[in-house]
């Protein structure tokens, strides 16, 4: 039987310009991003080796890089790209759960923010 453990990283906030409008690439916002991976974990469980393991401080950067690089109109676009990447950086990784959240998000009303949720098996 295959063991799996689970890595989270709440609320990562980044600067970026995403949206479809003019003014949200123009004036930019912050973004909230929690990740989720499911692992394989080879021997890390044992021998508390981070080389065995995945290492969520290099996940944090290439979820930096993505969400401060190319404007999406899309947050769902975004989360999707952030857990395609994540699969194939991170050979260990068997899943990944990418929400995006976006407390700015230009609609007529009152809201904490707008959030999407993206699931991906490597």
């Amino acid at each position: 039987m295959s063991k799996t453990y689970v890595i989270e990283m709440k609320n990562c906030a980044f600067f970026a310009r995403h949206g479809v409008f003019d003014q949200e690439e123009f004036l930019g916002q912050r973004f909230f991003v929690d990740v989720e991976m499911e692992v394989e974990p080879g021997d890390a469980l044992e021998t508390d080796n981070i080389e065995s393991t995945v290492h969520y401080g290099e996940v944090f950067q290439v979820v930096e890089k993505i969400v401060t690089g190319t404007r999406r109109y899309l947050i769902e676009a975004l989360a999707f790209e952030i857990a395609k990447t994540i699969c194939r950086q991170f050979a260990q990784v068997r899943r990944t759960k990418i929400t995006v959240r976006k407390p700015a998000a230009p609609v007529p009303g009152i809201l904490d923010y707008v959030q999407v949720t993206v699931e991906h098996s490597c």
